[in-house]
């Protein structure tokens, strides 16, 4: 489906780029395309993030009784298309530029001034800027278009995620209404979002499918086609994954987009919802209800006037009843969330009093945790942590027998040092982000811990919700070499209180041998204690370590 588009010419020249003219009757419409994504076998790991955009049902449990909210529409399917080249190369009415709030031509979209010619710029510097999530139009100049729809993305922080969210909403929606008051029915959009601002790539795709498909609903009539275009393959991927749950071309995929969509879509128009920002109307204390009825004054009253002498009763008539619903007060919940904190931390208390840490609080949700991971991978990625590194608690290693990454703790030399814990999970956090994306394994050196202090639940906790959910899933095991009776209990104890999917994962190993099963040995950098523990708890039997190079052979 996404072949290199046939080389074609405009009138049968070439642009003065020397790039091909592409048509739109060469980019494939998503109604008519082959491809369809098996969700069934979906790699988790291809997720950017899924956790806060999970739907609340998950992926258990069926689709039966729910309604669709973006229910198949073909009309609307044969309107779009997903097309991987350069924007700049499309005979659209149309292109999108995403830049910044100067219009500047070096924060404009690649490529695209080169193609368009100097006259773009020029007159871009006449527009007087543009504010983020706003859109000013132009001549095309050189380009295939007709007009260069010029529109600035946010900013992205997870502290302002939902606003984040609504100014990239606005981009899309003022690029479509400046499509039509200019007669345009075409158009060709790239991601609006830029490396530097940090937007995440799946969201602002979510964000961007579906305030598409929310407008598309509303302008059947004058829109004939919305190319969504990407230049990097991992865009590609996510859009493919994406566009079937905002756009099912079938009933079969109307049905998975249920299971799979996100929580919150937002409103008619894509953008998110807030309940503490809605207008909550509750009646007047003590208040009689009367008939409706206009006083007789405001008869003679001038329109303006009006609104000042109708009574409360004249008001209620006008009302929607819909719009005069209560919804529960934010404050209130935010109690409630605290009493089921603080019953928590009462609960729980047993735990930090046997020296196994401090395990309370509530779970967090999927956002929660999320929200947590960034601002921890944010901070951790500005800091020299160095020292951490160098005290090799926690370092990559190779890869497991079935080529999975690995991850190795070594368990004395975390015990045997006084830490800084903020600055060694900031480190832990910065370690395993780029082993979490797929599935990987993690290596655990217990040997010679077995006189430390018992470990810290509260601190195994802490680290888990940081690391989030793709971790748990994408965890595939825990090899523990050398454990004792009191990690095994406390292992026993994690998978209890704290979570039993991860320590669930837990394999014993009592012999290096028995772990080189798992992970060939020239994978891993074993320190040398962990050699001389094996000797002397298993007596040397069946191993002979070379000192030189530290290689494990069986004996004969």
């Amino acid at each position: 489906m996404y072949r290199p588009v046939p080389t074609s010419t405009r009138g049968g020249v070439p642009t003065d780029s020397g790039d091909p003219v592409v048509t739109l009757d060469q980019v494939p419409c998503w109604s008519n395309a082959e491809f369809r994504y098996s969700y069934e076998n979906e790699d988790p790991s291809n997720s950017y993030f899924p956790d806060p955009l999970a739907s609340a049902s998950g992926s258990e449990g069926n689709a039966s009784g729910m309604v669709s909210k973006f229910p198949l529409d073909h009309e609307i399917n044969s309107k779009i298309y997903l097309w991987r080249g350069d924007p700049w190369n499309l005979e659209v009415d149309a292109v999108v530029n995403s830049t910044n709030e100067n219009l500047d031509e070096a924060h404009s979209s690649p490529g695209l001034h080169a193609a368009a010619g100097p006259g773009l710029a020029e007159e871009c510097a006449t527009l007087g800027g543009c504010r983020t999530g706003m859109a000013k139009v132009t001549n095309a100049y050189d380009l295939p278009a007709r007009r260069v729809i010029h529109t600035v993305g946010p900013k992205y922080a997870v502290k302002y995620h939902t606003a984040a969210e609504n100014a990239l909403s606005h981009c899309y929606r003022s690029c479509l209404e400046l499509l039509i008051e200019n007669g345009l029915k075409s158009i060709a959009m790239g991601c609006i979002y830029t490396e530097a601002k940090n937007y995440p790539r799946e969201p602002a795709a979510h964000v961007a499918i579906r305030t598409v498909r929310r407008f598309i609903e509303k302008q059947k009539d004058k829109i004939e086609a919305v190319v969504f275009c990407t230049t990097t393959s991992s865009d590609t991927e996510i859009y493919k994954r994406l566009l079937p749950l905002y756009f099912p071309r079938d009933k079969h995929e109307e049905e998975v987009a249920l299971l799979k969509l996100p929580a919150d879509v937002g409103d008619e128009n894509g953008e998110t919802t807030i309940d503490e920002r809605k207008i909550r109307i509750k009646p007047l204390p003590n208040a009689k209800k009367s008939s409706p009825r206009v006083p007789q004054a405001s008869v003679d009253l001038s329109v303006s006037n009006v609104g000042l002498t109708r009574s409360s009763s004249y008001l209620d008539a006008f009302l929607d009843p819909a719009f005069m619903s209560l919804i529960k007060d934010p404050d209130q919940r935010r109690r409630e969330q605290w009493e089921k904190t603080a019953q928590a931390q009462t609960s729980w208390n047993f735990f930090k009093m046997l020296g196994y840490g401090d395990v309370a609080g509530p779970p967090l949700s999927p956002a929660e945790e999320y929200s947590l991971h960034s601002r921890y991978l944010a901070k951790a990625n500005t800091l020299n942590l160095s020292e951490i590194a160098e005290m090799k608690i926690v370092y990559r290693g190779g890869v497991d027998s079935e080529g999975r990454p690995v991850m190795v703790v070594v368990g004395a030399h975390f015990l045997l040092r006084c830490l800084d814990l903020e600055r060694f999970i900031l480190h832990v956090v910065k370690e395993f982000e780029p082993l979490i994306q797929k599935p990987y394994s993690i290596v655990y050196f217990h040997s010679a811990a077995t006189l430390q202090i018992q470990p810290d639940l509260g601190l195994m906790k802490r680290i888990q919700q940081i690391l989030g959910r793709k971790h748990q899933r994408n965890l595939h095991a825990i090899y523990v070499l050398h454990p004792t009776f009191g990690l095994k209990s406390a292992i026993a104890a994690l998978q209890l209180f704290v979570d039993n999917v991860v320590w669930k994962k837990v394999v014993y190993v009592d012999r290096l041998l028995q772990l080189f099963r798992y992970v060939p040995r020239e994978q891993l950098t074993i320190p040398d204690f962990v050699f001389q523990h094996d000797l002397e708890v298993n007596g040397g039997k069946g191993l002979i370590v070379d000192p030189r190079t530290k290689y494990v052979y069986q004996r004969p």
